[in-house]
């Protein structure tokens, strides 16, 4: 029998509404229709614009047949197009599928098949591999060029030929700027599609939900302390978990998208001085790239500004380091499957107390759940039992919660084997301090096991980054006849700075256990990702091919 509380309380329109991302951009659309939303070169767009262009779109889309379960992928970099993309697509409810511009023709074809894309909008810089991809794929989509006229002459990427039927702006002229727009029928409803990188077999297609994406929007907005009309810098590729959800975070306080096509030293500082940028998003790479760069490149800026980092814990020494530059380090992690970050490193103000090296000790745990998070915890995957919260034992982290992806698209093997037990299985290893932080150790992949110990490739980097001529470094293990393994190091020097083989593993055995210290010392560049994350894959290549 039903209780006092569920008579004649029901759902319906006036008292319940599907969470959407979208219904922000409105808002800050109608609240600051004339605060500038978008700066891209010397061109700005205010909300009004953002908004409007964003309905054509959606109107253009919608007359080409594109509606609700429809694939529009697109390949673009940080640039409007991207950031309409992520509204007017979903507002025809149809699912957006970023691809990854370094990809090559074969996986993006892959990916353009098992979507079932409809349309693509490519942007000419990439045009080239695109022609190749869609010569390959079995699908035959609308494609739609983007001729970006913010392009600078002396650009370190030509721009491609036209590869399309269409012109993005021609196609968006064909769009009603006052369209109606559509709420999903569903907050369950599939918003947006994001590939895994594939670095073993086909990557998998994993599935974001409206009401994740709305709920991650208002969460960004509290664990990055976006303050009112916040200045973000997009460092980040959009294309990388739909940009850890930052395009549709930044309506929440009507902030304004300063858009990044190349992460450079000096376009980053200019862009930070010029239009005052309050926060930025990316690897530990991208960090480096900062607080290493030419004195020439660098310039002064009196605002506070937040670095969110996430991938591989930071080195300490880069921690350091900007903090000394005057940004404000706030460490995430989270994976593609959950919609990015959903873990953050929170700050004790206590804490600041501490000398440096405990500072960053601190801040080089992954930290607790984000707030739109149910759960997060370690366990054994075998017994799913939760390991002691003694930050020894290592067990495999997991998640639970709305914030955890739908599943992988048309892939029931692999999202049941990932959801076991009821947790979001994320295949890192970690350990549970005391304090209730997690702390990442390695991949399950990643740890060397030599003469039956276990070795964390992420604690022998951080020793290695430590040595102050190591720029960037990748810890693997190599067979051995009679450890099994041991770990070898591939390392990459600051620029005009040298070090030996032996100075380095010198300085090492200063840090480790003499067992955990690299065996061998390969200087080389490090292979990374899109991200900046390395390339671990390679290197074990590498490593096996001797």
């Amino acid at each position: 029998m039903a209780n006092q509380y569920e008579q004649c309380l029901d759902r319906q329109p006036a008292n319940h509404q599907p969470l959407t991302p979208i219904s922000f951009l409105e808002r800050a659309a109608r609240t600051y229709p004339d605060h500038v939303a978008v700066i891209h070169g010397d061109r700005q767009m205010t909300y009004r614009d953002f908004w409007s262009r964003s309905r054509q779109l959606a109107s253009a889309l919608a007359r080409h047949g594109i509606g609700k379960g429809d694939t529009v992928t697109v390949m673009l970099s940080n640039t409007p197009p991207m950031l309409e993309a992520h509204h007017g697509v979903p507002m025809v409810k149809a699912v957006l599928h970023s691809l990854n511009t370094r990809l090559d023709a074969a996986i993006i074809a892959f990916q353009l098949d098992h979507a079932g894309s409809k349309i693509v909008i490519v942007d000419r810089e990439f045009s080239g591999v695109m022609k190749e991809a869609l010569a390959l794929a079995k699908v035959r989509p609308t494609v739609i060029d983007y001729d970006d006229p913010v392009y600078p002459a002396d650009a370190p990427y030509p721009k491609g030929e036209r590869i399309g039927t269409l012109d993005y702006e021609a196609f968006l002229t064909g769009g009603d700027p006052d369209f109606a727009w559509s709420m999903p029928d569903d907050e369950w409803d599939a918003i947006s599609l994001n590939y895994t990188s594939g670095t073993t077999g086909n990557p998998k297609g994993v599935v974001y939900h409206y009401r994740g994406a709305a709920l991650m929007a208002y969460t960004n907005t509290i664990h990055a302390g976006l303050g009112k009309h916040a200045v973000y810098l997009w460092t980040l590729p959009m294309f990388h978990c739909n940009g850890w959800c930052f395009p549709w975070t930044l309506a929440v306080q009507a902030g304004t998208h300063v858009c990044l096509r190349w992460v450079r030293a000096k376009q980053m500082y200019d862009a930070i001085a010029d239009h005052g940028v309050t926060h930025l998003c990316g690897a530990p790479i991208v960090m480096s790239v900062l607080i290493n760069a030419p004195a020439g490149d660098k310039r002064d800026f009196p605002q506070a500004v937040t670095f969110n980092t996430a991938a591989a814990p930071p080195p300490e020494a880069v921690l350091t380091g900007m903090a000394d530059a005057g940004f404000a380090v706030t460490h995430l992690y989270g994976l593609t499957e959950t919609y990015g970050p959903a873990v953050v490193n929170e700050w004790h103000t206590d804490w600041d107390a501490l000398d440096k090296g405990a500072k960053a000790r601190k801040k080089a745990r992954q930290g607790v759940r984000y707030a739109a998070l149910e759960g997060l915890t370690v366990m054994n995957p075998e017994t799913m039992q939760r390991t002691p919260e003694d930050g020894e034992t290592i067990g495999e982290v997991m998640f639970r919660g709305n914030i955890v992806m739908k599943g992988y698209l048309k892939n029931k093997p692999a999202t049941d084997e990932a959801f076991a037990g009821g947790w979001f299985h994320s295949g890192d290893l970690g350990v549970m301090h005391p304090d209730g932080y997690i702390q990442l150790k390695d991949r399950s992949k990643d740890i060397i096991i030599s003469g039956g110990e276990n070795i964390s490739s992420i604690e022998v980097e951080e020793a290695l980054y430590k040595h102050p001529a190591i720029a960037s470094c990748g810890v693997v293990g190599r067979q051995d006849e009679k450890w099994g393994e041991v770990p070898i190091a591939y390392v990459e020097l600051k620029p005009g700075v040298s070090a030996t083989a032996d100075e380095i593993v010198g300085h090492c055995r200063t840090l480790l256990a003499r067992f955990k210290c690299p065996k061998d010392i390969i200087f080389a560049e490090i292979p990374k990702t899109s991200t900046g994350k390395i390339q671990k894959f390679k290197l074990r290549e590498l490593a096996k091919a001797g």
